[in-house]
């Protein structure tokens, strides 16, 4: 079995996906990052060869890694490419749907809108201030009514008009439907009406003064909600496609980054050599620190990580002095470390 390699370490979920050379899904793991993102990808790299499920570990080709811990990922992995979330989600979703305009993404903790002209991305956004409307939010949205998460969705489906509810704040969103409850709207309404008001928050903030525009595509965990579906289609007068394996496709994203930046090297004439450190990092040991820099005014904190006393990478300052792999211990003594 060969493949490329794909890693999405985000705050709440770390997602990893093994394409085939045909760019076809062969496995896949979506997991808990627990605020542990070193573990999360050393876990992750075992769930994934018990999911290929042959006995045999895959012939990694190339390895792409994404999300807020990206850079960590990429030294831990050792990945041929290391590109944003905007990149990788956008990526994956002209896989899916080559000719998407819209790109709708909710995770566990943050939104982002990307808009594409021709195949290239030419505007985005990100929710900076709230996660009213993500993941996390509508878990314990489900959690406070009682109602599995897997079924929340099914509710929405079952209204015939969902209940006005504030939703631009999630301290407001929750207060109100309290307030609904108590004055004997159904259930189904409710969480209907939920949908609504996140997607009304969603269009008014992330979307605003933004054109957006069919073919859209929904992707992230929470477009696994029929109930967000049915109120972004609603809301936008359209059809919202939503990919198969759409919570996992910042994972994708990054593996076909990693397949596309191989066949490069094969076009320029150059081996199609991978970093990737196999599926035994998992059993490495690594561990991260901070420090301050002192060389100017700018005072930026140095992350680094090491493995077996020796430090791997850093990253973090303005001007990339401690940024280059292997040369960074050449910058004088060791600093004094503010995070171990």
């Amino acid at each position: 079995m060969r493949g490329y390699l794909g890693i999405d370490v985000g705050s709440v979920s770390t997602n990893l996906v093994l394409l085939s050379e045909d760019l076809q899904v062969l496995g896949k793991v979506y997991r808990r990052t627990q605020g542990d993102p070193i573990r999360a990808v050393q876990r992750g790299l075992e769930e994934l060869l018990e999911a290929l499920g042959d006995g045999e570990e895959p012939d990694v080709l190339g390895v792409g890694a994404t999300g807020s811990a990206r850079k960590l990922t990429g030294v831990v992995a050792g990945a041929d490419v290391v590109k944003n979330e905007i990149t990788a989600h956008a990526v994956a979703a002209l896989h899916v749907v080559p000719e998407a305009r819209t790109v709708l993404e909710i995770g566990g903790q943050d939104s982002k809108l990307i808009l594409l002209r021709e195949g290239v991305v030419t505007d985005f956004a990100m929710n900076t201030v709230c996660a009213a409307g993500t993941g996390s939010f509508l878990d314990h949205q489900a959690t406070r009514l009682g109602i599995p998460i897997e079924e929340f969705g099914d509710y929405a489906l079952r209204s015939e008009r969902g209940a006005r509810i504030a939703g631009r704040c999630g301290v407001f969103a929750e207060s109100d439907m309290i307030h609904k409850q108590q004055v004997g709207y159904r259930t189904e309404d409710i969480v209907f009406g939920l949908c609504e008001s996140l997607v009304r928050n969603y269009l008014n903030n992330l979307a605003k003064g933004k054109n957006v525009e069919p073919p859209v595509v929904f992707q992230g965990g929470v477009a696994a909600n029929r109930g967000m579906i049915r109120a972004f289609g609603e809301a936008l007068g359209c059809e919202v496609a939503v990919p198969e394996f759409h919570d996992v496709m910042g994972a994708v994203g990054s593996a076909l980054l990693a397949e596309e930046h191989a066949r490069g090297l094969e076009r320029r004439g150059m081996p199609a050599t991978t970093s990737f450190k196999g599926f035994e990092a998992s059993a490495i040991e690594y561990s991260t620190s901070s420090f301050h820099c002192k060389g100017c005014a700018n005072n930026c904190e140095i992350v680094q990580v090491k493995a077996h006393g020796e430090v791997l990478a850093r990253w973090g300052g303005r001007c990339g002095k401690w940024e280059t792999e292997g040369e960074a211990a050449t910058y004088g003594p060791e600093p004094v470390l503010a995070m171990e």
